[in-house]
């Protein structure tokens, strides 16, 4: 799979035109053409950003949800039981444990 290399964010003739164009007006324009020039700029670097970071498969999201429903389920009887025969100790180690699996599983 061959990627291109991406081309400048600004080719030379535009960021010439903005220079000619804001010699033209003067200092009265300048911020605006500035802020023009740097709109472009931004919306081209936003697109650039957008293709290299694809959007999470969706697959991957399922399993995210999948993970904590079933830690929710899990959690409650869990929780009763320790919380009756241990007591705070128990409540706090169940819901430390289910965290760490949840952290862990999101970091993969």
């Amino acid at each position: 799979m061959a990627t291109e290399e991406p081309g400048p964010l600004v080719r030379r003739d535009e960021l010439h035109a903005a220079l000619e164009a804001r010699r033209e007006l003067g200092p009265a324009y300048e911020r605006e053409v500035l802020d023009a020039f740097a709109e472009q700029l931004e919306r081209r670097l936003d697109a650039r950003l957008r293709q290299q970071r694809p959007a999470p498969a969706r697959r991957e999201r399922d399993k995210e949800l999948a993970l904590a429903i079933v830690s929710l389920l899990v959690a409650v009887p869990l929780i009763a039981i320790a919380g009756g025969t241990v007591g705070l100790a128990g409540v706090l180690a169940v819901c430390a444990a289910i965290v760490l699996v949840n952290v862990a599983f999101a970091r993969l």
